[in-house]
């Protein structure tokens, strides 16, 4: 399997759509960098504006998880795109070739086929989520230092230098599983088709219905929105807050898993099923 997850990332990285992902990160995140660099003590000067005739703030506030914390609220909706670029095209890039009767042809069972493919988007959407790490967080603190993180929820927190770099650890870790639940969602509707555009369309028309549906104030769906996933691939903001919400944390983590193993079970019984020889 091992050897087989291999040959799959091979497959992944030697087409150029798997790096506008790695581009658009590494182009996005240094003009914020650049912009908050320049105009970073206004936006400081914004965000408490109603507090300063109370409050004297000292220290490093425009520092490098400041920017780490305003790139990853603003880029999170943003990757779910980056991803499913990929993850649309691990099974329908395999029919648009016509490959399906070559590789199973050899000895490989289609749950191994479909097996590797997954466990390599999952590589991937981990791949670009450290990538984000390394440059939001990583690149930020070495040009800006660290100091307090300032986070502006519906209450202002201001965190202890001592007290932020793991709450970003646990926020990227988080959101792997989040992005890890889209890219399974792409990974279904890539069994469907033998086009990589369908999967991405159909993606981000569900990701854009279910944050409707989210969105609506009808009570009927109140008892739906729960078991949405869209509800959930935001709890990485937990974590800075004060206290963590450790129990809605794990209630989230879990939907989610559950969504990426459904959907991984779903598509390898559809695709168990799938006639590739017509």
């Amino acid at each position: 399997m091992i050897k087989l997850v291999w040959l799959e990332l091979q497959k992944i990285f030697r087409k150029i759509r798997t790096y506008i992902g790695f581009i658009a990160i590494g182009i996005i995140i240094p003009i914020v960098q650049v912009a908050l660099y320049l105009e970073g003590e206004k936006y400081i000067n914004f965000a408490t504006q109603n507090l300063q005739q109370s409050f004297l703030f000292v220290g490093n506030l425009l520092n490098g998880y400041l920017i780490a914390n305003i790139v990853l609220q603003s880029l999170f909706i943003q990757i779910p795109f980056l991803i499913v670029l990929v993850g649309g095209d691990l099974l329908a890039g395999e029919a648009t070739a016509g490959t399906y009767r070559m590789l199973l042809t050899r000895p490989l069972s289609r749950f191994k086929l479909i097996t590797s493919k997954f466990i390599a988007g999952i590589i991937y959407t981990n791949l670009l989520i450290l990538w984000l790490a390394v440059l939001s967080l990583g690149i930020s603190v070495l040009f800006f230092g660290t100091g307090e993180l300032l986070v502006l929820k519906d209450k202002i927190y201001i965190f202890a230098e001592n007290d932020v770099l793991w709450r970003f650890i646990f926020a990227y870790g988080y959101a792997t599983l989040s992005m890890t639940t889209v890219m399974a969602l792409s990974f279904l509707f890539s069994s469907l088709v033998e086009n990589a555009i369908g999967p991405i369309v159909a993606t981000m028309a569900v990701i854009i219905i279910f944050l409707i549906i989210s969105a609506l104030p009808i009570e009927s769906l109140e008892y739906i929105k729960p078991y949405l996933f869209i509800n959930h691939i935001n709890e990485w903001r937990a974590f800075m807050s004060d206290p963590v919400d450790y129990g809605k944390v794990m209630t989230s983590g879990l939907v989610l898993l559950g969504h990426i193993l459904g959907l991984y079970f779903i598509t390898l019984y559809l695709f168990i099923k799938k006639d590739i020889l017509s």
